[in-house]
């Protein structure tokens, strides 16, 4: 796959004009920067509060871009002008679960509700079914105090296949950990 490729030019459901790609290498201070401005929001992401360092970003980067260059992962980034507004990716897990994929999605906080997860969650599952030849099954956890991603999951064909009971603490509180399932 060809980094920094464009998939979708269109405009969000308030009429910004939005562009999703593919990550390149010199993305990796904005993703940093985004990644550290949910995780101070404390939303409903796994860092709570926790600042990564270029460091950390550049190696995380590194080894996503090689996946995405094997046809191991796909990366999605949504820009609203130079902004960077949203991520969505999902990546091939190893050896007996080869053919599984963890998928994860983000939406900066004033750009929610505009459509913008939905649509990357389904150009990245499509970009996988045209590349990842192995994938079969993505998965993914989700908060249970994430109402509006549950139901998003579910309405999008994702089926729930368990829960841990207070698997997850979230800004000083115990919740569900909800697992979901989709076959591609």
């Amino acid at each position: 796959m060809e980094l920094g490729k464009i998939v979708y030019k269109g405009k969000t459901k308030k009429g910004r004009d939005m562009l999703i790609r593919y990550p390149k290498k010199s993305d990796t201070p904005i993703l940093l920067d985004y990644m550290n401005t949910l995780s101070k929001e404390r939303t409903f992401i796994h860092f709570q509060g926790e600042q990564l360092k270029l460091k950390e970003e550049e190696k995380y980067m590194n080894d996503f871009l090689k996946k995405i260059k094997k046809n191991q992962g796909v990366k999605l980034l949504a820009f609203i002008g130079d902004k960077l507004v949203g991520v969505s990716d999902t990546y091939l897990q190893e050896k007996t679960e080869k053919h599984v994929g963890v998928f994860g999605i983000t939406v900066a906080k004033e750009y929610r509700g505009e459509g913008i997860g939905r649509l990357l969650m389904n150009l990245v599952i499509e970009e996988a079914k045209k590349y990842i030849k192995e994938l079969k099954i993505v998965r993914l956890g989700c908060f249970a105090n994430n109402k509006t991603a549950c139901v998003m999951y579910k309405n999008s064909g994702f089926k729930e296949y368990g829960r841990l009971p207070a698997g997850i603490r979230h800004r000083g509180e115990f919740v569900d950990h909800v697992y979901f399932y989709k076959n591609i």
